[in-house]
């Protein structure tokens, strides 16, 4: 929109997140920190009220994280935070293993530069924010590090089938014990120096091992035990994780060793 003196004027919703969309983000929040926990009513008139909004923006929201997979909606008891059964958990858990795998191992082939770069920028922010004790920035993070490693995959349809069970799985991984999200970010640098470094068959094994290892510790803090399969023997296990900031240098070892031993031959 123009004014009479020739300036663009922009609409509010151009400048600023929608409400809904805040209190989108709001709900999630306390869904994947458990400060709304698995089972529990989302009676609309009191969020509202602690959110100081009218009830359309949580209607709204409420329909959003329904179809996320995190609020589950009946006749007779209205809006809950999704409460998945430990047998859905297993199964799910296992079908993002097989995929998550899979994904790294094309972004291993692939290896987008543009991509790679923006995922190593997540995991600074996540490295960052672990060493700072800032737990309560590595949900958002955890997720913005999934999204940019679907990307790195290059493949829309197996990407279409991450996003919607990392929707579907969010609860299942967001961890709140600091020792787990410290690991667990260790992790992401592994898979993304196998990434940077090509291996394929590492990266994949990194990426279902990291989905396994994050849903046992989920179905154990449940009570309820954990017998998710065990990862074949015959894939290669994990090295020793070096520090988190060592992807790159990884990566420039990896190459400078290729290129001593082409000289090599041609010798």
């Amino acid at each position: 929109m123009v004014s009479k003196t020739g300036t663009v004027k922009r609409r509010l919703g151009e400048d600023t997140p929608s409400l809904h969309g805040k209190v989108v983000d709001e709900l999630r929040q306390r869904i994947l920190t458990r400060r709304l926990l698995p089972g529990e009513r989302l009676v609309e008139g009191r969020l509202a009220e602690e959110l100081g909004v009218s009830r359309n923006p949580v209607r709204e929201a409420i329909r959003v994280l329904a179809s996320e997979g995190l609020v589950e909606v009946s006749a007779r008891r209205g809006a809950s935070v999704a409460d998945m059964s430990m047998h859905e958990a297993r199964e799910t858990i296992e079908v993002r293993a097989l995929l998550e795998g899979q994904n790294a191992r094309l972004a291993a082939r692939r290896h987008d530069k543009e991509v790679i770069k923006r995922i190593e920028a997540v995991l600074d922010k996540g490295s960052q924010a672990v060493s700072q004790g800032r737990f309560d920035l590595l949900s958002d993070l955890n997720q913005q590090f999934h999204r940019e490693l679907a990307l790195a995959g290059q493949n829309t349809v197996l990407g279409d089938l991450l996003k919607r069970l990392r929707e579907r799985t969010a609860i299942l991984f967001s961890p709140t014990d600091p020792s787990q999200q410290r690991r667990a970010w260790e992790e992401h640098a592994g898979i993304l120096r196998a990434i940077i470094d090509g291996d394929e068959r590492l990266a994949a094994t990194l990426a279902a091992e990291h989905v396994i290892r994050a849903g046992s510790d989920y179905l154990l803090a449940l009570d309820i035990g954990d017998d998710l399969p065990e990862l074949d023997a015959g894939r290669p296990r994990a090295p020793q994780r070096e520090p988190l900031k060592s992807a790159k240098a990884s990566a420039g070892r990896s190459r400078n060793a290729a290129g001593s031993s082409g000289r090599a031959r041609a010798r």
